[in-house]
């Protein structure tokens, strides 16, 4: 069965179609378009023009993509900025004018059910128990299990949120560093009462935020998802990675051959995030993975 699975987050839409057929599954094409559709939600609580007309062009193209390679099925989940805003629904109708479907507001545990069943299937279950960390641009999903999800978190420690919370000029001073620690150190407290965060064998990091941290770590000249899936990161490596990013202008971040032009103004707070994470956790190293919220959303299709 040929599906699509479309992922819009605070920071970017994704675009998943895969053929799968019973344990098998063959992706034919992934598509990611940064287009911030949570601007300013976290002040306002609301959707800025803007960034509804960003983002609903971007399902425009994937329409044109969906109808081209003949997918049967289509799953669009929309999380954090979707959750938050009151005027969700000038977005809602705007995909289902396009795609006629209308986007599933998944809830902080649907989220974490999903990131956790796309990031552990390439694993064998003996690395397990795992702590599957899903850094997005509003909210980070903390998802602890095996072979099922056994206790999951989502917390308001996104990279875009803490950017626009915190790090509002180029390069952050020490009190907003500070400040964002602490931040960040509160949301990761509430999600231990919940989810036991260092009982883990596998720690595993999924999307943007952390396959960054994990191509600068690699030292690579440019991103590559086969390089960074399943790679091993130290703790040590990430710490010093979130130090080096904080402390570059926007310029020097933007001429880094991996980086993605949409993450430059949003990955020094989110790979703040991550240190803290690994602080918190006291894991050893992550595992980087490619797979994520998007796949489990395709094999919930099947």
């Amino acid at each position: 069965m040929r599906v699509a699975a479309i992922d819009c987050g605070t920071n970017s839409i994704r675009l998943l179609i895969a053929d799968i057929e019973g344990t098998n599954f063959r992706e034919v094409t992934r598509l990611m378009e940064v287009v911030r559709l949570g601007q300013g939600v976290d002040k306002t609580g609301q959707f800025h023009p803007d960034a509804i007309a960003r983002t609903l062009a971007a399902v425009d193209l994937y329409a044109v993509e969906i109808a081209k390679r003949g997918v049967e099925k289509i799953r669009f989940c929309a999380t954090s900025a979707t959750r938050d805003a009151t005027n969700r629904d000038l977005f809602i109708e705007g995909v289902f004018e396009r795609l006629g479907i209308r986007p599933e507001v998944i809830s902080g545990d649907e989220e974490a059910r999903l990131s956790f069943m796309g990031a552990t299937k390439d694993l064998p279950a003996a690395d397990g128990p795992f702590l599957v960390v899903d850094i997005g641009g509003g909210s980070t999903e903390f998802v602890f299990g095996t072979e099922s999800v056994e206790a999951a978190k989502s917390v308001n420690i996104g990279c875009v949120r803490m950017s626009e919370r915190h790090f509002t000029g180029d390069l952050p001073d020490p009190g907003q560093v500070a400040a964002a620690t602490e931040d960040i150190d509160e949301a990761i407290a509430q999600a231990a009462k919940l989810v036991p965060i260092t009982k883990a064998k596998t720690l595993i990091a999924v999307a943007g935020t952390a396959t960054t941290v994990a191509a600068a770590a690699l030292d690579l000249p440019e991103y590559d998802r086969y390089a960074i899936h399943l790679s091993h990161i130290p703790a040590e490596k990430v710490h010093q990675v979130s130090q080096t990013l904080i402390k570059m202008t926007r310029t020097q971040r933007e001429s880094l051959g991996y980086m993605h032009p949409g993450r430059v103004d949003v990955i020094s707070a989110g790979s703040l995030v991550l240190s803290r994470i690994m602080r918190a956790t006291g894991a050893a190293e992550f595992v980087a993975s490619e797979s994520d919220i998007l796949d489990g959303m395709a094999w919930s299709l099947v």
